[in-house]
């Protein structure tokens, strides 16, 4: 099958074309660096022709009231060229309990990407995927003051970049779900219990505050974070990723 994988040099579109050619696919990677924008749409054409299969890990570069517009324009131009191109799949990466976060400007924008795809013309399979364990680092570095890192006690599910990337691998060449699949990772953790391990573990001498008020995870009531029942459950524990 040929697949055109945009964010294809990305975190998790680099592993998806490293996996998809290794089980003998032809896979490339598109972004800006390749002459790709979602946004002007220069190249998206040429991207997609002959694609059985359009994979959009393409992310806002920001995550203000300013992402709503980066997916709205995204998705459109995608969507526009893949239906002239007469691509059969299309598969987005998204975040588990989306769409329960309406406080989140970037959690609403990615709702929108689900919502034009889902009403769009190419049959369609969204993966919704728990905080990257990758990304602990950012998180923490949000409210970071000194010798201390304050963090609410929001459940988080950590699951590996990879593990992620086998997922959407898996749904890509498989047919289109017209619906969702969650993943997440095995291990659920406060927020503020996961900064403890990770400085721990790291040799940093920083304390973690609980503060259920700080950073953008605060605006996140319950375990909407989390997965629901029937989400696929990915191997990879934090403790073992972190060693």
């Amino acid at each position: 099958m040929k697949f055109a994988v945009l964010g294809g040099t990305g975190l998790i579109g680099s592993q998806v074309v490293k996996n998809l050619a290794a089980a003998g696919h032809d896979a490339a990677p598109h972004s800006p660096s390749t002459g790709v924008d979602l946004i002007s749409g220069a190249g998206v054409a040429e991207a997609v022709a002959g694609a059985d299969v359009v994979v959009n890990l393409t992310n806002s570069p920001t995550f203000d009231d300013a992402s709503p517009a980066f997916f709205r324009t995204s998705m459109e131009n995608l969507l526009d060229a893949s239906a002239r191109a007469g691509v059969g799949h299309a598969v987005v990466l998204s975040i588990v309990g989306v769409d329960q976060v309406p406080d989140l400007d970037y959690y609403r924008a990615k709702v929108l990407q689900e919502d034009l795809l889902k009403a769009g013309p190419v049959p369609y399979s969204i993966v919704r995927a728990t905080q990257f364990m990758e990304f602990v680092d950012a998180v923490l570095s949000w409210t970071a003051d000194g010798d201390t890192v304050r963090l609410p006690r929001t459940p988080i599910q950590p699951i590996a970049a990879a593990d992620v990337a086998a997922a959407v691998t898996e749904v890509a060449v498989g047919a289109p779900l017209n619906g969702v699949l969650n993943v997440g990772g095995p291990d659920v953790y406060p927020l503020d219990d996961l900064g403890r391990l990770t400085l721990t573990a790291k040799g940093d001498q920083r304390s973690v505050v609980t503060d259920d008020s700080a950073g953008m995870f605060a605006a996140v009531g319950g375990d909407v974070l989390t997965t629901p029942d029937g989400a696929h459950i990915a191997a990879t524990r934090y403790v073992d990723w972190l060693a």
